[in-house]
Parts: structure tokens; sequence; C-alpha cells
């Protein structure tokens, strides 16, 4: 469950990409736009914080920086 501030910050950025990605259209065969058209938009918006936490976890520990394209 973590620190509430952070784990609100992280769902606040996942509800915004989500809310892009329906208005815009997700990159074709994208795992985003697969989860939007199977599941409703909160849980995916979860489930991408979710996986946002678990990548920045992943490169603190491995003390990485983070690739931007």
């Amino acid at each position: 469950m973590g620190q509430r501030d952070i784990r609100r910050l992280l769902i606040i950025g996942a509800m915004t990409r989500i809310r892009w990605a329906v208005r815009n259209g997700a990159p074709r065969g994208s795992w985003l736009e697969q989860m939007l058209a199977r599941k409703p938009r909160m849980p995916v918006t979860i489930a991408l914080a979710n996986k946002t936490a678990r990548a920045i976890w992943a490169m603190m520990t491995k003390q990485e920086a983070a690739v931007v394209a």
C-alpha cells in the first residue's frame, strides 16, 4: 500500500495517460490498447499506476536512469 501521497500521484498520472489514450487512441497493439478494450477505465488506471510503480522501483533498486525516447 505504501505512502498515500505517492500512490495518489501515480494514480493521477495514470488517469491522465488513460484520458489521453481514450481521446487520441492508444498505440496499436500496445498493452494499454488491449486493456482498454477488455476492462473498464478505473481498473486499467490502477493497473497502469501499479506497472509504473514497479518500473520506478526496479530502476531505483538497480540504480538505472530512465530512458526517454
